[in-house]
């Protein structure tokens, strides 16, 4: 029997994890991504931070990861309240035992796409339209046009992975009923380059506010809003800012809004009010910020992560507000544990072993990722003074908070140490639909 193929729906960091993680267990793919062509340098994106589970699992995909100049340690998790007034800062809650590293997006994806192994084929320009599955034993095919020419394409495979983000065209297909939950507020993002400004006047002022940049995440607290800032490889700093409002209407299926020369303006004469003068003047002279509109969903249920050959993974199994830094994190998991279970039932020969394969990946995957979609909605409810839950009146008051308020820390977060990246010896004999 020749090598099963995976058509990988989605070519951003999640889509290439699972390139990796599943060339790993045999098989080869092709990945369908509508950007024309890889993404130049870094300039794309913005930053993220990772975790070491994360950080391990990217090393044995990409040499040297970790311990090149891609990443920067963020080692102290500090939260601090911003008196808007004197803009004077406090400290709320501060871990030095964080252990996280710092990247940027572009970086990362570059990273992944150039060390794909040769079992994977990328087909840039190839915007997927829909997949068909006939039945649990003949295989997948999954439809794309070809942008650059107009031409419609068919791609077929044993497996339809779908790394589509967290407006998935693929999981509306079988879950249709299935709804995006709008937070309550939006983020404004940008990543300031001081490449040859660090003896500047507005890097020597956030410098002398944020002591601890290049090792430090750091959290702004003022009344009902928050930012946070840290500092990327190669002289940039990312920061972001969440502001309460209503639901943006959005066109298309991206969750970034293009901000007009008007919206910019007024987010930053209000950055002068609300924050201290050196944030605020970095947010004044940072080029192109732009808006993510901040969505997650409620956790899916057991058995609907796959539907026959399908499965999902990352924001489109889980779609969550970046709170608890879970989003790339979570998604690297996604693709390691897929990666690993489709390996072990790798030698088992009858047509439903991959039903096997991807039972035993939402066994491992959706009961940790529902602990933290949960989580990261509580932690951004409470740092945007929202009422956390149906039963509180009013939210979280930074003006009044008077000891250390620990569960602003990010180590609160469920499996913040880990999560298993694979079944070890327990049954997923629940999980696996009766074939009768």
């Amino acid at each position: 029997m020749g090598k099963r193929v995976a058509v990988v729906v989605g070519g951003s960091v999640a889509g290439l994890a699972c390139a990796h993680a599943v060339a790993g267990a045999g098989w080869e793919l092709v990945v369908l991504e509508k950007a024309a062509a890889p993404a130049a340098g870094s300039g794309t994106g913005a930053g993220l931070g990772l975790d070491a589970q994360s950080m391990e699992i990217l090393s044995r995909w990409i040499p040297g990861w970790g311990i090149d100049a891609a990443t920067l340690p963020l080692a102290v998790d500090l939260n601090r309240a911003t008196d808007s007034e004197t803009k004077a800062a406090r400290t709320l809650a501060r871990d030095e035992d964080f252990h996280f590293r710092a990247a940027h997006w572009g970086d990362l994806h570059r990273r992944l796409h150039e060390e794909l192994p040769p079992a994977v084929t990328v087909l840039w320009g190839h915007q997927f339209l829909s997949f068909e599955a006939p039945d649990d034993t003949r295989g997948v095919v999954a439809t794309a046009r070809v942008l650059r020419t107009g031409e419609t394409v068919e791609v077929t495979g044993d497996l339809l992975i779908a790394a589509d983000g967290s407006t998935s065209s693929v999981r509306r297909s079988f879950l249709p009923d299935l709804k995006l939950r709008y937070s309550g507020y939006c983020a404004w993002r940008g990543v300031f380059d001081f490449s040859g400004k660090e003896s500047s006047d507005t890097m020597t002022g956030i410098r002398r506010s944020y002591p601890e940049l290049g090792n430090c995440l750091y959290f702004d607290l003022a009344p009902k809003t928050h930012a946070v800032l840290y500092e990327l490889p190669r002289s940039r700093l990312n920061w972001l800012w969440y502001i309460n409002g209503p639901e943006p209407e959005l066109t298309g299926s991206s969750v970034t809004m293009e901000a007009t020369d008007a919206m910019v303006t007024r987010m930053r004469d209000e950055a002068e009010r609300v924050w201290c003068p050196e944030l605020a003047r970095l947010i004044r002279e940072t080029a192109a910020p732009f808006v993510n509109v901040i969505y997650d969903a409620d956790p899916l249920p057991r058995l609907s992560w796959a539907a026959g050959r399908v499965v999902l993974v990352g924001d489109a199994a889980h779609p969550t507000t970046p709170h608890g830094l879970r989003s790339t994190n979570m998604s690297v998991a996604d693709a390691c544990t897929l990666g690993q279970c489709l390996a072990k039932w790798s030698s088992e020969s009858e047509p439903t072993t991959h039903a096997r394969a991807l039972a035993e990946y939402e066994a491992v995957r959706l009961p940790v990722v529902a602990e933290q979609v949960l989580h990261a909605r509580r932690l951004g409810r409470l740092k945007q003074g929202l009422p956390v839950d149906c039963e509180a009146e009013d939210g979280f008051d930074v003006t009044t908070a008077k000891a250390e308020v620990l569960q602003l820390r990010q180590r609160t977060m469920p499996f913040f140490d880990g999560a298993p990246a694979a079944v070890d010896g327990c049954s997923v004999q629940d999980y696996i639909p009766s074939s009768g």
